[in-house]
């Protein structure tokens, strides 16, 4: 075919036209029909599907972090219970007022049971904290290690909460030795107790607060 021939090519005469440009020609347009099509039709779709796909995955994700966050949440509400029922079962061992003498009594009792010679026993005075009291006890004894082992387990398998501090044992005459140690008890805060500490704490709280205001003012 010349070149003048396809000069010739017109939409006029498009029947005419060779078989090889008819075929192009068709090809051409459906390419273009495709192409607005997917402009019009199948991208927009696609951007909506990939925007649902993005909506998932970000969902996925919040619900994962929940999921998370509701499992630690479990995890904490039973350690809460753990740390209750344990504050609970220590609350239980700690006397009241009226029954710290009886203490007092079964603390030695185990020292002269375990066959000790007391040369020493001091309560001292008392040290409020939050809730409770504190009560030292200066206790000096004669005997040997047997018999401390004795009396220090004793001491730890009381009803009441009994803890040993400072323990220092020295050789003494006649072979024996001596044990000195500061037992500690506790006992229950009452109300009134209770309520005197926490007036002083916000009395000190005030008192504090007064001299950071003066401090700043100079």
């Amino acid at each position: 075919m010349k070149m003048s021939d396809i000069n010739n090519l017109t939409f006029d005469n498009i029947g005419t036209w060779p078989i090889p440009f008819k075929v192009a020609f068709t090809l051409l347009i459906c390419g273009a029909i495709l192409g607005l099509a997917y402009w019009k039709d199948i991208s927009p779709s696609q951007l909506e599907l990939e925007g649902v796909q993005k909506e998932e995955t970000a969902l996925k994700q919040t619900f994962e972090s929940k999921q998370k966050k509701a499992a630690n949440l479990n995890a904490l509400k039973q350690q809460l219970g753990d740390i209750k029922e344990t504050f609970g079962d220590l609350l239980k061992r700690l006397p009241n007022k009226t029954e710290v003498a009886a203490l007092l009594v079964d603390i030695s009792q185990q020292g002269l049971g375990a066959g000790l010679e007391f040369e020493l026993f001091k309560p001292g005075a008392e040290r409020p904290a939050e809730f409770y009291v504190e009560l030292p006890i200066q206790i000096k004894v004669i005997g040997d290690y047997h018999a401390f082992g004795t009396f220090i387990s004793g001491m730890s398998d009381l009803p009441r909460i009994v803890t040993n501090h400072d323990i220092k044992i020295v050789p003494v005459e006649d072979g024996n030795l001596s044990l000195e140690t500061i037992a500690k008890t506790y006992r229950y805060m009452d109300e009134e107790e209770e309520l005197a500490e926490a007036e002083k704490a916000q009395a000190a709280k005030a008192k504090g607060a007064k001299k950071k205001t003066g401090a700043k003012k100079k």
